[in-house]
């Protein structure tokens, strides 16, 4: 099996353990993340992880739902609005068993696949690789704002280092989707993992470099918090420009959340927000 599916199915099964006792009045509660609903965000990683599933299965499936979704994006409907329909408003449990059984699939699919088949997305190809270690980082980055909401500290393991080579692969990337002139030099990136490895990127740099944990480095680069929310610690002006910008997630610039507006919530807050 391919160590990256593997990974991402692991993910899954600790945003569903985090869910499966949720009680129903939790679903349409709001999060962190632009207003989305519990619903909404298993809504969304169910679509993506059924489009993924396509592009490896059914390549001509997958070009009939992109066009769709292109469609629909162009008349003005949300993903989440989208989501919604695709799953003709299905929520709740009945919503997190579909989902279990296309993750499910999506993994095994995936794991038996050769590693550098190319598939299609709605940007370039790429390889099952990175396509199964993209649905790891959705998975991990949309669960985020579900642990922050419940007010609970998710326990990390050393699989977010998919997600860590993926905010390092799309350092030129979080430049030129914005216009801007990708820079000559990398910074150097110096992480600890949670088991307490060190996972190290680019030439050896004191004036240039990103030091700190693994878990705050992908926070930054897949957006679920701002780098002044984090202990990154940042030298030059290359690192704290990409840091400011950073986005490991295809589709248009994305602005990062703002300071102070991610976090885990706290129980007072969380019954307010029930009532």
């Amino acid at each position: 099996m391919l160590t990256q599916a593997l990974d991402y199915g692991e993910e899954c099964e600790v945003l569903h353990a985090l869910l499966r006792d949720l009680a129903p009045s939790r679903w349409e509660q709001p999060t962190q993340f632009n207003g989305w609903t519990f619903n909404d965000v298993i809504r969304h990683l169910h679509l993506f992880d059924h489009a993924a599933k396509l592009t490896l299965l059914d390549p001509e499936g997958f070009k009939r739902w992109l066009a769709r979704m292109m469609r629909e994006r162009k008349q003005g409907r949300s993903m989440a609005d989208i989501a919604a329909a695709w799953l003709d408003g299905c929520g709740g449990e009945a919503l997190l068993t579909r989902w279990l059984d296309c993750y499910l699939a999506l993994g095994d699919a995936y794991g038996r696949a050769e590693p550098g088949q190319r598939v299609a997305w709605a940007g370039p190809d790429m390889s099952v690789r990175s396509c199964i270690s993209a649905r790891q980082m959705e998975t991990w980055a949309h669960g985020q704002e579900l642990f922050d909401a419940l007010g609970q500290i998710r326990v990390e393991r050393d699989r977010i280092r998919n997600i860590a080579v993926m905010g390092i692969n799309t350092f030129g990337w979080s430049f030129a989707n914005r216009g801007l002139p990708v820079p000559e030099h990398k910074p150097h990136v110096r992480l600890v993992s949670p088991s307490g490895q060190i996972w190290e990127w680019n030439e050896p740099s004191a004036e240039n470099r990103i030091e700190g944990t693994a878990v705050d480095f992908c926070r930054v680069v897949a957006q679920t918090r701002n780098i002044q929310d984090t202990k990154l610690a940042v030298s030059g002006e290359i690192a704290r420009s990409w840091m400011s910008i950073a986005q490991c997630f295809a589709g248009p610039a994305v602005e990062p959340p703002a300071p102070a507006t991610r976090f885990p919530v706290s129980i007072a807050n969380q019954r307010e927000l029930l009532r």
